[in-house]
Parts: C-alpha cells; structure tokens; sequence
C-alpha cells in the first residue's frame, strides 16, 4: 500500500495532493505542468515536501510533522526517467549490476538473469550506452532499477522520448514486471493510451491538486482531455469481452451488453477481457439500428449530456449494460437529428480507427457486468489535506 498526502510550494506552483492505492501500477495522469514529476520526486525523496507524509506499506519514508525524512539512497526505490540516465563509463552489464549496490544485503535479491531475459538485453551486455537505441537504453535503465531489489518503481514518463514503435516494444515488458515481479510501480504519463493499457489505478493531476481518482474504466472516461485540442484529444476507454476470431478476415470480436465491435487481428484469448480506447471523433451517431453499412460495430445507449463548443457538440451516451461513451459532432448534425437528453441511440465504431496495437488485457478490477467483485478502497483519493 502506497499512501500519499504532501504539499509542496514552488515559486507560484502549490502542490497538494492525496492518494492511496493497493495493488498494481498507479499512474498519476495530466497536463504538463500539473505537478505529476514533483509528485515522483517528492515520492523518491530528491525534493522534501512542506508538509504531509509518504508510507509504503507499514515504511514511513517522509512524515514532516514527525520530522522523519529517510534520504534518496534508503528508500529502495527504483527511479526511470524520460532519460535513461546510464553510465557512460561503463558498459551494459556494469551498469546493471551497479543497481546490486543499492539492495539491501537483508533484501530479497532478484535474480539478475531473470531480469536481462525478460528485458531481452543478454546479447547488448558488453555493449556501451552510446551504441544503444533509445528503447535499448530504456530496457537498461529499467533492469539497473529492478536490480537494486526495490520496494517500490517509479516511471517519469519513460517513452517520452521513443518513437511510437519503440514504445510498442517496452509497453508489453512493464506489463510483464507488473504480472510477474510484483513490484508496485507509480507510473507518470500524460499519453491515455499508455495509461488505460498499464495502469489499475488513476490519479488526476490538474493544478496541483488531484481532480480524480478510481480505476481507468470510469476515471480516463470521465475526466476532460489532458490535450490542448478537447476535440481531437477526448476519448472513452471501454472494457468488453472478448469473442470469437474471424479467421478469414483476421478479425476479433469485441462483446460488450451495449453490443459489439470488431477490432484487427486477435485481442487476447476468447473469454478474456480487453480494453479498448475510443476516441470521440471516431464515433458516429445514428437514432435508427444501422444496416447495409460498411461500419459494423454498433454500441446502444442512451443520450446522457450534450455540450456545445463552437461549431461541435459532444455528447455524452450512457451504454447499456454499463460505461459510457462520448461522440464528437458537428451541432449542426444535432440538431438535423433532433438530439434529446434521454432518448436511444446507437454508436457507430469503424474497426480501421481503433488501435490494436494499444489494447491491454487489464489486470485491474472489471466492469460489474463481468462479475467481478466492486472496487473498494484498493484505489482511492484521500481527500484530506496535507497537514
């Protein structure tokens, strides 16, 4: 258990935030500038908070009231930043085993070919950081953090600097740490595709001040965009089951209570779950149940919200079963629908926009539908103040 609650002033930049989570990766999500890097360092112990404490599991590491602060090098935790920040002295292997120096002889080790095969970096070992691609010093990076046998890893937006494919490569090895080495992580991005792929739990960052909080399903869909452009950066994250493949066309099929959609190529094992983003500028809306159309994923629901921007409407559907989604289109379009608050309607979902490559098999907590127990306190806002 992770339990946050700091403040911090910095110029005219007041952070104040609370959060708990239990288990999986945390992501604190939001603009540049909303405080989610301070947040990460004040968590690491590199800046010192002006009141509040930080407790990992039943290890106080900063209580400024009790005035205990436990330094950088006696926290055991793991840091990855937008930099890899490796050595350039010494070569990959050096650089891995000098993570031995920060674990604690008490700890339990983790093993160090354990790492460099779920990394896949045994053929760069006698490689420099300079002959390394970007992605490759990032793997580096991540196996140096995990070797010092940390309580807990923070991740401060670590494919900042990748290309889109060299981020496909590493998303698939932080799920594999989170499944696998167990090891809590706190995970900073302002990208929702790496947020809804990775993480159990969401904290909202705006301000300085922690907007919400709760499981990705709910959170990433009803908080604004973190994009400068509300129209193009709103998006819905919906969970649904997975169906059967249509070999021929190479196709999976999406189940959900509201209906279905169809996604390329294979999205998990029939049964599983996946989770999908759907941007609200990809969605079509129709007041009749479509046919003869080349879009053939249809979702039912009704109209929950309507809000005008200037030419656009985006309006807001609540999804039978459960969910909600979000559609962008022109007010012109609502009105020549005659568009009411409470009436059926149907979401229209091309399979040629939405992104296979960013569909996560979550293992954070399902929709009820699912039959999944309810979320409890596993992932909460703490809605006090920093004392």
């Amino acid at each position: 258990m992770i339990d946050v609650a700091l403040s911090r002033r910095l110029g005219a930049f007041n952070l104040d935030v609370a959060f708990k989570n239990g288990e999986g990766i945390t992501a604190l999500f939001g603009r540049s500038g909303s405080g989610k890097s301070t947040t990460i360092n004040l968590i690491a112990g590199l800046q010192r908070p002006d009141a509040g404490h930080i407790i990992l599991d039943d290890c106080v590491l900063t209580d400024v009231a009790r005035k205990r602060f436990v330094p950088v090098h006696r926290r055991r935790i793991g840091l990855v930043f937008q930099d890899s920040h490796l050595f350039p002295h010494l070569d990959v292997m050096q650089n891995l085993r000098f993570g031995r120096w920060f674990a604690p002889k008490q700890a339990g080790s983790i093993d160090f070919h354990a790492v460099v095969e779920t990394l896949g970096i045994g053929h760069l070992l006698k490689r420099w950081p300079n002959r390394l691609s970007g992605g490759e010093r990032q793997r580096v990076a991540i196996g140096r953090a995990l070797l010092s046998s940390p309580q807990l890893l923070l991740f401060d937006e670590p494919f900042a600097a990748l290309d889109v494919q060299r981020r496909l490569e590493i998303l698939p090895l932080i799920e594999t740490l989170r499944d696998e080495f167990k090891i809590p992580i706190i995970y900073v991005s302002h990208a929702i595709e790496e947020v809804a792929r990775l993480a159990a739990c969401v904290i909202v960052l705006e301000n300085g001040r922690v907007k919400a909080s709760g499981p990705p399903e709910f959170v990433l869909s009803e908080t604004a965009s973190v994009s400068d452009d509300p129209r193009f950066g709103r998006s819905s994250l919906l969970t649904a089951r997975v169906g059967t493949v249509d070999a021929a066309f190479g196709l999976t099929e999406l189940l959900h209570p509201a209906g279905h959609i169809w996604l390329a190529g294979r999205a998990g094992a029939q049964g599983s779950t996946a989770r999908i983003i759907i941007k609200a500028t990809d969605v079509t809306l129709s007041k009749a149940r479509p046919s003869q159309m080349s879009v053939q994923g249809t979702l039912a629901g009704t109209v929950e919200a309507i809000a005008a921007d200037g030419p656009f409407a985006l309006v807001g559907i609540a999804l039978e079963g459960e969910g909600r989604l979000y559609a962008m289109a022109t007010r012109r379009a609502v009105v020549d629908l005659g568009l009411q608050r409470g009436e059926s309607i149907f979401a229209l979902i091309k399979t040629v926009a939405l992104d296979e490559r960013m569909v996560a098999q979550p293992a954070a907590p399902k929709p009820s539908w699912l039959e999944e127990p309810a979320v409890a306190d596993k992932c909460q806002p703490d809605g006090s103040r920093a004392p």
